[in-house]
C-alpha cells in the first residue's frame, strides 16, 4: 500500500500519463500556461455574450453565469474525453442570429429559441453517432483543409485588428486604417511588439506574458472602464432549464416554416464552423496524422454536440469550438490539459464574471494577430500553380474573413472544387458526398437570397 508521500508524488505521473505528455512533447507547466492564455483570449465572451443575448430579453446576469458554466463544462469535457487543446464557449455570430434574427426579427420567444438550440444539438449528436460528420470531414480534400486553417488565421487576425481599432469600418471602402493615435490602437501595437519579440526569442509563454504586460499598460493608460453590474451565481436559475420545447413545434403552428429555417441555420453554421475550427487547431498543434486523419476525432465531435445541449439547458445560445484555442496552442498547448485549465478558469469566473472587463480587448488583440500570422503555414501545402487546387483554396481562404464565417468559406471552396471536378469530367463514385454537400450549399445560398 503506498504511503502518503508516494501517493502525492504519483499524482503528477498519473496526469502526465493520462494526457500523454511524453508522446506530445509537453509538460504540466506549459499546458497550464497555454490554458490560461486560451482563457484570456476567450474571456471577452463572458461580457459580450450576455450583452447580445440580453437584446433578446434574457436576464443578463443569468446569461453571464450560463456562459461561464457552459464554456467551463464543455472545455473540461473536451480535455478529458478527447485529450485535445480545444476550448469551447457560446459562439459569436450564432448568438447574434439568436437575438436579432430569431427573437427580434421573427418574434420567437427566447425560451422557444433555446428549444431550437437544444434540438440542433441533439441533431448534431445523431449525425455524429451515424458517422455523417466524420464522412463530411473525410470528403473535404487536403488543399481545402489547408485553406481553412489559413482562412481562420486571417479571420482571427482580422478580429484582433478590429478589436484594437487598427482596422475600422468605412462606408466607402468597407474597411480602412483606424486612428493609430487612439489609445487602444497604441496599446495594441505595443502589445504586438512585446509578443512578437518574445516569440522571436522563443520565450515560453510569450503570448500570455504579452497579454499581461499589455493589460497592465492599459490600466496605467486609464483604458479599463470597470463598471461591474449586480451579479450572483444563483442568477443561473433564471435561464437554466427554461427552454420551451413544446413551443418549437407547437400545435398552433404560430412560428410555421420559420422554425425549420432556425433549426437549419443553427445546425448548418455550427456544423461547418466546428469542422473548420477543429481541423485548423489540431493541424496547428501537430495532432493530424501523416495520413491526414485526426486522432480521437469521434470524441471531439461527440463532445461539441453534447456541449450545445448543455449550453441550451443552462440558458445560452449554441456552444462551439473556439478559434482562439489557437492562441493556447501557440503558447505550447498540445494536450487536453490545456482545455481543462481553460474550463476550470471559466468555472471560477462564474463567481466573478463582471471582472472579465479588467482585460481590455486591446490587450488580447495582439495575441490574435500573431496567432493569425502563424496559422498561415498550412497554405504551403496548396499547389498554387494548379487551378484545380488553387481556385477552391483561394475562395475558401478569402471568404472566411470577408464574410466573417468559416461555414461560408467552406461552402464556396467545396462548391468550387466539386464544380471544377464535374466540368473536367473527373467526378467518381467516391465523390458522391462532395456533390451532395455542393448541392446543399447552393440550395442554402438560394434560400438566403429569397429569405
Amino acid at each position: 500500500m503506498p504511503t502518503i508521500g508516494e501517493s502525492r508524488s504519483s499524482t503528477p505521473g498519473r496526469i502526465a500519463s493520462w494526457f500523454d505528455f511524453a508522446g506530445r512533447g509537453t509538460n504540466a507547466r506549459t499546458e497550464v500556461l497555454a490554458g490560461t492564455t486560451t482563457f484570456l483570449t476567450m474571456a471577452y465572451i463572458i461580457v459580450v455574450n450576455p450583452a447580445i443575448l440580453g437584446q433578446a430579453g434574457m436576464p443578463v446576469a443569468a446569461v453571464a453565469a450560463a456562459t461561464c458554466f457552459a464554456a467551463g463544462v464543455a472545455s473540461i469535457m473536451m480535455g478529458l474525453f478527447a485529450n485535445t487543446p480545444l476550448a469551447l464557449a457560446p459562439g459569436m455570430g450564432l448568438n447574434a442570429y439568436f437575438s436579432f434574427t430569431v427573437v427580434q426579427g421573427m418574434g420567437v420567444p427566447w425560451p422557444v429559441a433555446l428549444g431550437c438550440v437544444l434540438i440542433s444539438g441533439v441533431a448534431f449528436l445523431l449525425l455524429t453517432a451515424a458517422g455523417i460528420r466524420q464522412l463530411i470531414i473525410a470528403a473535404i480534400p487536403p488543399h481545402l483543409l489547408a485553406a481553412v486553417a489559413g482562412g481562420i488565421g486571417l479571420f482571427i487576425g482580422f478580429i484582433g485588428l478590429k478589436n484594437a481599432g487598427i482596422v475600422v469600418n468605412n462606408p466607402a471602402t468597407s474597411v480602412a486604417l483606424g486612428n493609430l493615435h487612439a489609445p487602444s490602437a497604441v496599446l495594441a501595437l505595443i502589445g504586438l511588439v512585446v509578443i512578437a519579440a518574445l516569440s522571436a526569442w522563443r520565450v515560453r509563454g510569450a503570448v500570455l506574458i504579452g497579454i499581461v504586460v499589455t493589460t497592465l499598460a492599459g490600466w496605467a493608460m486609464g483604458l479599463v472602464a470597470f463598471t461591474p453590474q449586480p451579479y450572483s451565481v444563483e442568477a443561473l436559475t433564471q435561464t437554466a432549464f427554461r427552454l420551451d420545447l413544446g413551443g418549437v413545434f407547437g400545435a398552433d403552428g404560430k412560428h410555421g416554416i420559420g422554425v425549420l429555417e432556425i433549426l437549419f441555420v443553427f445546425l448548418f453554421v455550427d456544423l461547418f464552423d466546428n469542422i473548420g475550427t477543429l481541423v485548423a487547431v489540431t493541424k496547428r498543434a501537430g495532432l493530424v496524422g501523416p495520413d491526414g486523419r485526426i486522432p480521437r476525432l469521434n470524441r471531439m465531435l461527440f463532445t461539441d454536440a453534447i456541449a450545445t445541449i448543455i449550453g441550451a439547458l443552462a440558458g445560452t445560445s449554441t456552444v462551439t469550438s473556439y478559434v482562439e484555442s489557437a492562441a493556447g496552442v501557440e503558447a505550447g498547448g498540445r494536450t487536453g490539459l490545456t482545455a481543462v485549465v481553460t474550463g476550470l478558469l471559466f468555472l471560477a469566473a462564474m463567481f466573478v464574471a463582471p471582472f472579465a472587463q479588467l482585460v481590455p480587448l486591446a490587450a488580447t488583440a495582439p495575441a490574435l494577430v500573431l496567432v493569425g500570422a502563424l496559422m498561415m503555414m498550412p497554405l504551403a501545402e496548396v499547389a498554387w500553380d494548379d487551378p484545380d487546387s488553387a481556385i477552391p483554396a483561394f475562395l475558401t481562404l478569402i471568404m472566411i474573413p470577408l464574410t466573417f464565417s468559416i461555414a461560408n468559406g467552406l461552402a464556396f471552396g467545396i462548391t468550387a472544387h466539386a464544380l471544377l471536378k464535374l466540368l473536367r469530367g473527373r467526378i467518381t463514385r467516391g465523390d458522391w458526398l462532395l456533390l451532395v454537400l455542393a448541392i446543399l450549399f447552393v440550395v442554402r445560398f438560394a434560400w438566403l437570397a429569397v429569405a
